[in-house]
């Protein structure tokens, strides 16, 4: 909201009184304890902020319009607009100006995920399976090129629309694949990721230039998958396979809003991923088991890696196909995918190779182990490992 006012040019100004902003609350709440109305407090000492930078606007002019090659109104003292529309339109907007066609796709999901989302480096550089540096780097780019092209933080017609939803859909959809299993935290489940990607993508579902199938469909998932949060891990916080999860946790009525979401998501033309990743997650979602939902989940993944080819899409496949087709089968088709530095690849071979052949399942389990980087995810291999001795 701070950007929009300042202008993206400006993006560290706004940068900076909203880290001043957060830096008070720290030490304020630390002394007086947290107040009634927390997110009233922050918005109204942002806003003061704001307005004395607003009294302070000659040093700006003089330090920073100067050094500005474009034409630049000065600073003029304003209200700042607070109210719940303008904070939902300034985010809805503000994704938007991120994900444009004047930076790299890549740049611009880690653009997203860095300032909208509040990803760090660490999480950005998970997702995309690189090192700090080249996110970083990615980063700096990316916001000079917004800065040098002036980008406006407003929402696009609707052609400029339909151009940049596929990128805002993919922020979204891995800033929820990291709450949902979070690999650089020691923890199996981050429920405040999900959430946020959630309520993000409901900003593009109340808006109607936005409101799109693919959007729908990719709500539908994040439903589905979040009705089975209370049933994913243990107390301890470590990770429940599926097979072995308490049904009468998932929520019924996230499973409702689900298919309301699918269903409207039917109303267009094209079929998208997200369309058959919230197909294979409503079968997730149904606790009858029975021979056609297995086959139904591995036809959909057969339909989504010809849509979207993915080593781990292919590997989520062989765990249907095992239900289907047996474990032998499953096994050789996940050889083939050669993953040996991802802990997902082992531990699925541990589990596809027990009672079969255990010392090679033991042997999965001990370099999944030593691949895993979250602590919740050691606690599930060595809990197998302990089973199988």
């Amino acid at each position: 909201m701070l950007c929009k006012l300042f202008g993206i040019v400006h993006i560290e100004i706004a940068e900076d009184i909203t880290t001043d902003t957060f830096l008070l609350a720290s030490e304020t709440w630390d002394l007086k304890g947290i107040p009634e109305n927390p997110t009233a407090w922050l918005y109204t000492v942002a806003k003061n902020k704001t307005t004395d930078y607003f009294k302070r606007n000659r040093i700006v002019e003089e330090k920073i319009i100067p050094t500005l090659k474009h034409n630049q109104k000065p600073f003029e003292e304003t209200d700042v607009d607070l109210s719940a529309k303008n904070i939902t339109d300034s985010q809805l907007q503000m994704i938007f100006a991120i994900c444009n066609p004047v930076i790299p796709p890549e740049a611009q999901i880690g653009l997203a995920l860095r300032i909208l989302c509040g990803f760090g480096i660490d999480e950005i550089a998970e997702a995309f399976l690189t090192n700090k540096e080249t996110i970083n780097k990615r980063l700096f780019r990316a916001k000079e090129k917004l800065r040098t092209e002036n980008i406006k933080i407003e929402l696009p017609n609707e052609s400029e629309i339909n151009k940049r939803l596929e990128t805002v859909l993919t922020t979204l959809y891995l800033l929820y694949n990291e709450g949902y299993h979070s690999g650089t935290r020691n923890t199996q489940l981050r429920k405040e990721l999900c959430l946020e990607a959630m309520r993000l993508n409901y900003f593009l579902i109340e808006n109607d230039a936005t409101n799109k199938p693919a959007v729908n469909a990719l709500m539908a998932l994040m439903c589905f998958h979040s009705s089975r949060f209370d049933a994913r891990t243990n107390q301890t916080g470590e990770a429940i396979l599926y097979e072995e999860q308490n049904k009468d946790l998932w929520d019924e009525d996230l499973i409702e809003k689900g298919n309301y979401f699918l269903i409207e998501s039917a109303k267009g033309q094209e079929i998208s991923k997200y369309h058959l990743e919230a197909s294979i997650a409503y079968w997730h979602s149904t606790k009858i088991e029975n021979p056609a939902k297995w086959e139904s989940i591995l036809q959909l993944y057969n339909q989504l890696l010809q849509i979207e080819y993915s080593p781990i899409t292919a590997l989520n496949r062989t765990y249907a196909l095992s239900k289907v087709h047996g474990k032998e089968k499953a096994i050789q088709e996940a050889l083939k995918l050669d993953l040996k530095e991802n802990h997902f690849y082992h531990s699925l071979l541990g589990n596809l190779y027990t009672n079969i052949d255990n010392n090679k399942a033991i042997i999965h389990f001990k370099m999944a182990l030593t691949l895993a980087k979250s602590n919740s995810d050691k606690l599930t291999i060595e809990n197998h490992l302990r089973k199988l001795n």
